[in-house]
């Protein structure tokens, strides 16, 4: 590679200074995590998850080199079955990966540390439908991609531009990735997520931000983070392993999430979720550290339990929220990065079901110290649907929780003796020096909300929420102002994914 291009990726960083409005670029938890398990408990279930991997042990279906790694490493191998002496994955991740790590962004400022106190909070990931208040539900397209890129650069309680924030069914399933790391890159200059549908669009995802950030940076820094999935219970395929090995080998962070519907995926109770899911975590986690030791990674839960009545996973329940709690605990007392949480909800649209079920979720997240919220906002219609109103709502919550995370001011502004020395018994507060002083800033103010009388309401149009989030996610839009990026660079970048879709036929199989 030239000298030139080497360079090249830093005068995008440089120039990619855009309009996002000022806002801290991740939450710092400054309030104790919750833990709803002790030292004891916690033992019993990383004992447990040992065992799942010594005695039953992980499919790793036609991946010989990935097996061929592990037996290398100390495992054991029965075709296709893979087992795991008690405290080997441990071992090999505590040994390398890091407890906290920098995802940096096109834009500095706009860098994530993922880990230790910190929460970044993320976009939805992957539904393929579109819900709006007008328009109803519909198949999503490259528009609405960007839609929601745009919309996440422009609020500033979200952190993250996300990856697949919906899947664009108007264009070819083998070459859409192109299109949404190019979109990333493109209306927005937050940090963003790779592709991992196929080894080979890992790789072109890998090639695309070596373009902007330059191939050196890109090799000594992470500027993604990726999803890897276990097909739960108990098994790894060879394309989600190959993505991990790509980005693992490039120093980017691997996500690994065992996908649990509990009753169906795993058993039903807590403490057996939790240890099946770390189990399946610690196995993606040791992988990514034999390939590259130091390489990024995540440990990630996505738990939902299901309807015993009719199968359909269920959201916003207590007992999700437990594993949640529990999952984040084990990632602490691992040392990696945790991710769960999000705007989880089962409703079709954005009604009460929607705010309750999504509420619930994030708050668990928040208390329990998730580091990596993916699937903050948007959410509807148990990950199938992304909706447009739900994500301006979920983005309002968004903001609240980083209030509440911020703790209690107990400096002497925040005690205010002189204010109630000032006022004394019997009167009011409104027009004392430290209410003036501080009434901007005192309370959060929510931009979904309608806080105002019946009569107001009834005469501003007798919006509900819902209405009023359309309003705001529509003017946003007609608002938006793109980040400025390099016109060489952005030149590089089409040529690229021109050159690399005209060397192969369309699919629409993946």
């Amino acid at each position: 590679m030239s000298r030139e291009h080497r360079r090249g990726g830093r005068r995008g960083r440089v120039q990619g200074k855009g309009t996002t409005p000022k806002a801290a670029p991740y939450i710092v938890r400054k309030i104790p995590p919750y833990e709803i398990l002790g030292a004891t408990d916690l033992a019993q279930i990383e004992h447990n998850a040992d065992t799942i991997l010594e005695d039953i042990g992980v499919d790793i279906k036609d991946d010989p080199e990935s097996i061929d790694i592990f037996v290398a490493a100390g495992a054991s191998a029965d075709g296709e079955r893979v087992r795991f002496p008690r405290g080997m994955c441990r071992e090999i991740i505590q040994k390398s990966a890091p407890e906290i790590f920098t995802q940096h962004a096109r834009n500095k400022d706009n860098n994530v540390v993922i880990g230790g106190n910190n929460t970044v909070l993320v976009p939805a990931y992957g539904p393929p439908f579109i819900y709006s208040r007008e328009e109803g539900r519909r198949y999503a397209r490259i528009e609405d991609f960007r839609n929601f890129i745009k919309l996440a650069y422009m609020s500033p309680t979200l952190h993250h531009s996300g990856g697949t924030v919906c899947e664009p069914l108007d264009l070819p399933v083998n070459k859409r990735h192109f299109d949404m790391v190019y979109s990333h890159i493109k209306y927005s200059d937050k940090a963003f997520m790779g592709s991992v549908t196929a080894p080979e669009r890992a790789e072109d995802s890998v090639s695309m931000v070596k373009i902007v950030f330059g191939e050196d940076f890109v090799e000594d820094n992470c500027v993604l983070v990726n999803l890897i999935n276990a097909n739960s219970p108990l098994t790894f395929d060879s394309v989600m392993l190959g993505a991990l090995k790509v980005y693992a080998r490039h120093n980017q962070a691997s996500m690994v999430s065992p996908f649990i519907v509990a009753g169906a995926m795993s058993p039903v109770t807590v403490a057996a979720v939790a240890a099946q899911s770390l189990a399946e975590g610690m196995v993606g986690m040791a992988l990514a550290q034999l390939i590259r030791p130091g390489a990024p990674v995540i440990y990630g839960n996505f738990v939902s339990s299901m309807s015993m009545q009719s199968g359909a996973p269920t959201f916003g329940t207590p007992e999700a929220s437990q594993v949640i709690n529990i999952g984040a605990s084990l990632a602490r007392r691992l040392g990696v990065p945790f991710r769960s949480g999000g705007g989880f909800t089962s409703s079709k649209v954005p009604d009460a079901q929607a705010a309750y079920e999504a509420t619930n979720t994030l708050q668990a997240g928040l208390l329990a110290g998730v580091n990596f919220m993916l699937h903050t906002a948007g959410w509807l219609e148990g990950g199938l649907a992304m909706g447009y109103e739900k994500f301006i709502m979920d983005a309002d919550q968004a903001g609240m929780m980083a209030v509440y995370a911020n703790g209690v001011d107990m400096s002497e502004n925040g005690q205010a003796l002189d204010a109630i020395r000032e006022v004394g018994p019997g009167k009011h507060f409104l027009g004392c020096a430290h209410t003036q002083a501080n009434f901007k800033s005192a309370f959060y103010s929510s931009a979904i909300a309608d806080n105002n009388s019946y009569e107001q309401w009834q005469e501003d149009g007798e919006q509900d929420a819902q209405m009023r989030a359309e309003k705001i996610y529509k003017q946003m839009l007609a608002d938006y102002a793109p980040p400025e990026l390099d016109p060489e660079l952005d030149k590089k970048l089409l040529k690229f994914v021109d050159d690399r879709k005209n060397s192969f036929e369309d699919s629409n199989i993946s």
